[in-house]
C-alpha cells in the first residue's frame, strides 16, 4: 500500500473513531452495521442486501486471502453474490496488506478501489460494536477528505430494494419446472440453488406483477432496508396467498410474505449479520447455525391463526421463520444458501421443490 491516508468515522452521537483509509479515497455514509462472521467479504460485500449500510466486520483480521477470480455458470457468477460491491463502506480493525490464497486475483484494497468503495482500518471495531449492541446501529460517515462536506443520510428511507432489483425479466435456459424468483436484492447463490435442482428460474423486478408467469412455483427473494416499502411486491403476494402455488420467502422476501398475511414488521436493534447465528426449529430440539443480514424482524403475535412459527432466534427468541398451517408457503429468516456459512438448512430449497405442482 502507499503512505497511510488518515479517515475517521464519525457517528451521528458524535464519537468518532481514527484511522486510516483503504480502498476508494473518497468520503461515505450510511447505516453502520455490524457482521460477525470470520470469513466471507467477498459474498459479504456483493450482497445487495447491505445496500445503504457500512459494514463492521468484527473479526479483526480482514484481508489476508485477497479476493478471488471471478468464475460463472449460466453466465451468473458464482464466486460473487451480484455483479457489484453493494454496501456503501467498509470498516475493519487489521487490514492485511499482503494476502495469499492459490484463488486469489487482487488485494481487498484494489478491489475496492476499482470499485470506488471507501474503508477504514486501525480502529477499535471492539469498541464500536459494542457501542452499536447497546445504543443500536446508528448513521455514520467515513471522512477521507475533511475539505469536502457530506452529510448523515438514513437509507430506510429510500427505497433501496428498487436500487438492487433487475429491471428485465431473466430467464435460465432450464427445462421442466420453473420457478419464478421476485427479485428483491436475490443473491446468485438462491439461482444456482435452483439450478443445481434442475429447476428453471425466471428473475423478475420486486415491482413486476409475476401473477402473470406460468411456473410451478414462487419465491421472494432477499434484499435491503424496510419491507414495508416494498407496497407493490406486498400487493403481489397477497393476490399469490389466495391461491396455492408454493411460496417461499427467503429473509425481507419472508417479512414481505408476513406482512401480505397480515401480520406485522419491526426494526430491531442492531439486526442480525453474519455466519454464526442459531436458530431452533418450533417442536423439535434442532438448532441451526444460520447465515444472515437482516435489520428487521416478523412481530409472531401479529400473525393471522392459520399461520404459525417456524424457527426463532436462540440469543434473542426473535423470529426466524414462518409456514401456513395448510398450504404450501413457508420462509425462512436467514439464508439456506448461505454463501458464506454453513448450509445446514439447504432442505429448505428441498422442501420447496417438493412442493411445486
Amino acid at each position: 500500500m502507499a503512505e497511510k491516508q488518515k479517515a475517521i468515522l464519525i457517528l451521528e452521537d458524535g464519537l468518532e473513531f481514527s484511522g486510516y483509509s483503504f480502498g476508494a479515497k473518497r468520503n461515505t455514509n450510511g447505516e453502520v452495521v455490524f457482521n460477525t462472521g470470520m470469513v466471507g467479504y467477498p459474498e459479504t460485500l456483493t450482497d445487495p442486501s447491505y445496500n445503504g449500510q457500512i459494514v463492521v466486520l468484527t473479526y479483526p483480521l480482514i484481508g489476508n486471502y485477497g479476493i478471488p477470480k471471478n468464475y460463472s455458470e449460466n453466465n451468473i457468477s458464482t464466486t460473487f453474490e451480484s455483479d457489484k460491491i453493494h454496501a456503501r463502506g467498509l470498516i475493519v480493525s487489521d487490514y492485511s496488506e499482503n494476502y495469499s490464497h492459490w484463488n486469489a486475483e487482487m488485494s481487498l484494497s484494489s478491489w475496492m478501489e476499482k470499485q470506488n468503495i471507501p474503508g477504514i482500518y486501525g480502529i477499535d471495531t471492539r469498541k464500536l460494536t459494542k457501542r452499536l449492541r447497546e445504543y443500536g446501529v446508528m448513521l455514520g460517515k467515513i471522512v477521507v477528505d475533511p475539505t469536502s462536506n457530506i452529510h448523515f443520510e438514513d437509507p430506510n428511507k429510500s427505497n433501496l430494494v428498487a436500487e438492487v432489483s433487475v429491471k428485465t425479466i431473466l430467464r435460465t435456459p432450464k427445462p421442466g419446472k420453473r420457478i419464478v424468483l421476485v427479485d428483491c436484492g436475490a443473491k446468485n447463490s438462491i439461482i444456482h440453488a435452483f439450478l443445481r435442482r434442475n429447476i428453471g428460474v425466471i428473475r423478475v423486478p420486486y415491482d413486476y406483477d409475476f401473477l402473470l408467469e406460468d411456473v410451478e412455483g414462487i419465491v421472494i427473494s432477499n434484499g435491503p432496508g424496510d419491507p414495508k416499502i416494498c407496497t407493490k411486491t406486498i400487493d403481489n403476494v397477497r393476490r399469490a396467498l389466495k391461491g396455492n402455488i408454493p411460496i417461499l420467502g427467503i429473509c425481507l422476501g419472508c417479512q414481505i410474505m408476513a406482512l401480505a398475511a397480515g401480520g406485522d414488521t419491526y426494526k430491531l436493534k442492531y439486526g442480525h449479520r453474519g455466519q454464526n447465528q442459531p436458530c431452533n426449529e418450533s417442536g423439535t430440539k434442532r438448532c441451526y447455525i444460520t447465515s444472515q443480514n437482516h435489520g428487521y424482524a416478523i412481530r409472531t403475535d401479529s400473525l393471522p391463526e392459520d399461520w404459525r412459527e417456524w424457527f426463532q432466534n436462540d440469543n434473542d427468541g426473535t423470529n426466524e421463520g414462518i409456514i401456513h398451517i395448510s398450504k404450501p408457503f413457508f420462509g425462512a429468516q436467514f439464508h439456506p444458501e448461505a454463501s458464506p456459512g454453513p448450509d445446514d438448512t439447504e432442505f429448505i430449497f428441498d422442501m420447496f421443490v417438493r412442493a411445486l405442482r
